[in-house]
């Protein structure tokens, strides 16, 4: 089942935000943007998204989160429109499938709602795997960002 989250989602949302940082390749030690994991910073960035404009839905099987789906509602900087993006997506691999559609599907409902014209969906890496879903959704590719470490 896919809910909101509630308060006491914090504790197993933030093993998944840990989960989701691993898999990007933030703990690697050679890795140009690894730095720590930090509890104190997931449980913040959970609460911030239980709070008006922003979303938190969970993946909940068996009692047990197994996903979750952070994002925002804001003003887009350049003109009068607005726009829904995503903080972060995560499933863990056993789970995946069409659970994956019923989030997205939701959160773009949620962006409806609150008066989004746009939904916006990340994927690391150059090529994500996950491009191909958001593709089929009717998304399409708006930018690349790049990063570099600053030493």
């Amino acid at each position: 089942m896919i809910r909101f989250a509630v308060p006491s989602d914090k504790v197993p949302v933030i093993r998944l935000l840990q989960h989701s940082r691993a898999a990007a390749g933030f703990d690697q030690a050679d890795g140009m943007f690894s730095f720590p994991f930090d509890p104190a910073y997931a449980e913040r960035l959970f609460l911030l998204h239980l709070h008006p404009h922003a979303l938190c839905l969970v993946l909940d099987v068996g009692g047990t989160a197994q996903g979750v789906l952070m994002a925002v509602a804001v003003d887009h900087p350049f003109g009068p429109v607005k726009l829904a993006r995503e903080t972060v997506w995560w499933i863990e691999p056993a789970h995946r499938g069409l659970s994956a559609v019923r989030m997205l599907e939701l959160y773009e409902n949620w962006a409806r709602d609150n008066g989004c014209q746009f939904t916006g969906m990340a994927g690391m890496g150059a090529e994500p795997d996950v491009g191909v879903l958001y593709e089929r959704r009717g998304y399409r590719a708006a930018e690349m960002h790049y990063l570099k470490a600053l030493t």
